[in-house]
């Protein structure tokens, strides 16, 4: 009897301790409120859940999800992580030209965007990419910019609420440099726990769009993907998003799998100038929320941009993959069929309308 005393007394202690872990602020809030009666509303929820346009499983394969998150964490794959320190280059934003259009990737699915005189921040993760920080560390390199290292900010850019995507301390840290945000419906929750006002908040759902400034229009678009930062998924909708001026667009693809969205895109929108693309962290277990390399390419010849750039590698390993099998894969396909892709360093300047900048093969470089 003692025994099952001691027993019940852990338990109920550790039940304790998980609440108390899950409510503190970086786990953010669901929506409530007007939020949540405006996504009730919403043509893409049903059955209190957020969904894809198609049929989504989360996995494609017979494993349970704790034999998925065994075999990730107790049976590697190989090269998953660089032996040597990632080589990168620490560009001052600061003293960027701010008449100038440009992107700066900052590692993973961060980065930084200047765009007819409009500074934006997409995706920023500097601190955490999980709940606590000794997982998913960083590569040794990667992890050059901190928050005091971006520009004022017109607008912050997150296309959902993974903590790959979205890391609380970061966006705590710019909390008083940014002038709005944009994200889609849902995701403002977390922004008003932590202290932002609702009037900087921009929530959008799939196809409606926002003229933000003079000539300066946000498209929010579909993404095949799901969203979460507890156990309760797909409460807060995962976008991708269209930034339209007089002269160009910008396509922001944030995470997903392919689903005939892309070509809806380009049928809708025309020439795209610069389309930023996930690639990385894919595996045939949940092959339908993540780009597949057949499938990024596919992806790429539905929307026909001028000009390609893949982040969402290089910095983490979140699969079973080669760190550099993405970028392989990738500069091969583009080498074959003279694909305009880019392939900066974390950190490195690319000139937006420059047709003649190159960049190096950075990831042969190193094991």
């Amino acid at each position: 009897m003692k025994f099952m005393w001691i027993l019940l007394s852990i338990i109920i202690i550790a039940v304790i301790g998980i609440a108390a872990f899950m409510n503190l602020p970086r786990f953010g809030r669901l929506p409530r409120g007007e939020r949540l009666e405006r996504i009730q509303n919403s043509p893409n929820y049903s059955n209190n859940s957020f969904h894809n346009l198609s049929q989504t499983p989360s996995l494609t394969s017979d494993k349970s999800f704790f034999g998925l998150l065994f075999e990730f964490l107790f049976h590697k794959g190989t090269n998953l992580r660089p032996k040597n320190e990632i080589p990168v280059v620490k560009t001052d934003l600061m003293s960027l030209d701010q008449g100038e259009d440009v992107m700066v990737w900052l590692g993973h699915s961060s980065y930084y965007i200047q765009l007819e005189g409009k500074k934006i921040l997409v995706d920023p993760v500097f601190y955490a990419a999980s709940p606590v920080r000794f997982f998913n560390r960083p590569f040794n390199g990667t992890n050059i910019y901190e928050p005091s290292d971006i520009p004022d900010l017109d607008y912050l850019i997150v296309t959902h609420d993974h903590w790959d995507h979205l890391d609380y301390k970061t966006v705590k840290e710019l909390k008083t440099r940014i002038g709005r945000v944009v994200c889609p419906i849902g995701v403002g929750g977390h922004f008003e726990r932590w202290g932002y006002d609702n009037d900087k908040l921009v929530e959008m759902d799939w196809n409606e769009s926002k003229l933000l400034d003079k000539n300066f229009t946000v498209y929010c678009l579909p993404a095949r993907h799901f969203s979460g930062r507890g156990f309760k998924r797909n409460r807060t909708l995962w976008a991708s998003f269209m930034l339209e001026t007089p002269n160009q667009r910008v396509y922001i693809g944030g995470d997903g799998g392919y689903d005939y969205h892309f070509k809806d895109i380009a049928n809708n929108f025309g020439t795209i100038d610069l389309a930023i693309m996930e690639n990385g962290q894919y595996n045939e277990n949940w092959r339908y929320i993540h780009l597949m390399p057949e499938d990024l390419i596919t992806a790429i010849e539905d929307l026909g941009p001028d000009k390609i750039i893949t982040v969402h590698n290089s910095k983490y390993a979140l699969s079973n993959h080669p760190w550099n099998e993405p970028m392989r894969n990738i500069a091969a396909y583009a080498e074959k069929n003279r694909l305009n892709l880019l392939t900066p360093r974390i950190g490195e300047v690319v000139r937006i309308h420059d047709s003649t900048q190159k960049f190096s093969n950075w990831w042969e470089e190193l094991e």
